[in-house]
């Protein structure tokens, strides 16, 4: 399995369960300190800074029969990427897409799609709110894993709610190590 935004609150969860479930968990993420945490500290197998190596490249390295699943969290040129390493019958799970938010040019769709119809592949839309019903199940589950230590999160606070705009663009630029959150008041 291969995770964008890995380093972000979802992507390093989407890649730890993948670890838990038995799967070889790579992620993508901008910068060395968070692909060390994220090999390091979360248990990825490995992962591809973005900013400094050639993504085809390392995921061709790492995943050499190709990705299975993909899940993304960034959109754009990433999952154009993972699209042309994708295998045959492989899964592209759409979480999210950063890369996309703010364009002033347009959204940029994939444009290599075709690899879905070439590797009999399938791409789907993940909203959480969609199993609602199972929230239970995943509370029960998760905490089970957190208390084990097979879980991990980290969270990234800002002081202040006059500090939000700032906060807000740290998330878009991608200067956030895990949740980021806004402190607002003492408890």
């Amino acid at each position: 399995m291969v995770v964008s935004g890995a380093a972000g609150a979802t992507g390093m969860a989407v890649g730890q369960i993948a670890k838990i479930k038995g799967c070889r968990a790579v992620g993508i993420a901008g910068g060395a300190e968070k692909c060390n945490y994220v090999v390091k500290e979360l248990g990825f197998d490995a992962c591809v800074d973005y900013k400094s190596q050639n993504v085809a490249e390392e995921l061709r390295k790492h995943c050499p029969k190709g990705v299975d699943v993909y899940f993304d969290n960034v959109g754009g040129e990433i999952l154009d990427i993972a699209l042309a390493q994708l295998a045959r019958r492989g899964r592209v799970v759409l979480c999210g897409a950063i890369s996309q938010y703010n364009s002033t040019t347009g959204i940029k769709g994939p444009s290599n799609y075709l690899s879905l119809l070439i590797n009999s592949g399938r791409m789907e839309g993940f909203i959480v709110f969609n199993y609602a019903a199972r929230y239970g199940e995943a509370a029960r589950e998760m905490a089970g894993w957190i208390m084990a230590g097979k879980l991990k999160s980290k969270e990234d606070i800002v002081e202040g709610f006059q500090t939000f705009p700032e906060t807000l663009l740290k998330l878009f630029r991608g200067e956030n190590l895990g949740k980021l959150m806004i402190k607002v008041a003492d408890a």
